[in-house]
């Protein structure tokens, strides 16, 4: 692969989005930009509507297997075919498990071809991150609102990723 690929994980509103929008204009050649909730939100939408569950449910053990698996699949897939022709790419989404766990790391790794893969843990303290959940006022987020604590308990705000990363705090 000719392109190094950029991950730019974290929790849902700590700022990758915006970080990662940030390294895409600082970084020659400009990398191709690809976030999780741009290339498939509408796709989660329809598929959540269509199996009757809630709008916006985005963790758990239904959505893992039925949505995210796919999502993610689809990144790695999508950066992949973009690095072949020599394109860096910048991905965002939350990445939780496979920044924590080093063999899930390494698979997505081989997913998105191989090295070069660089890991950007975005993060922010937790009052920070809720304040942000809710001004955004988004239908996704409710559900992490209604039980911050658990929604935190499995984002693992405050526990650095098993594998080497640069560290951005944006509170």
């Amino acid at each position: 692969m000719d392109g190094a690929v950029w991950v730019v994980a974290g929790a849902p509103g700590s700022g990758k989005t915006t970080y990662a929008r940030e390294l895409v204009a600082r970084l020659e050649p400009h990398p191709a930009l690809l976030d999780k909730d741009t290339v498939y939100g509408g796709f989660v939408d329809a598929t959540l509507s269509a199996a009757g569950r809630p709008r916006g449910e985005r963790e758990g053990d239904w959505y893992d297997a039925h949505v995210k698996a796919h999502e993610y699949a689809g990144l790695a897939a999508t950066a992949r075919e973009i690095r072949a022709g020599g394109c860096p790419v910048v991905l965002v989404a939350p990445y939780t498990t496979e920044i924590h766990d080093a063999d899930r790391w390494r698979d997505l790794v081989g997913a998105l071809g191989g090295e070069p893969v660089h890991l950007v843990w975005v993060h922010c303290a937790p009052e920070t991150l809720r304040a942000r959940i809710a001004a955004r006022d988004s239908h996704r987020d409710g559900a992490k609102l209604d039980d911050f604590a658990a929604f935190l308990h499995r984002i693992r705000l405050t526990e650095p990723p098993a594998v080497a990363y640069q560290d951005i705090v944006t509170d």
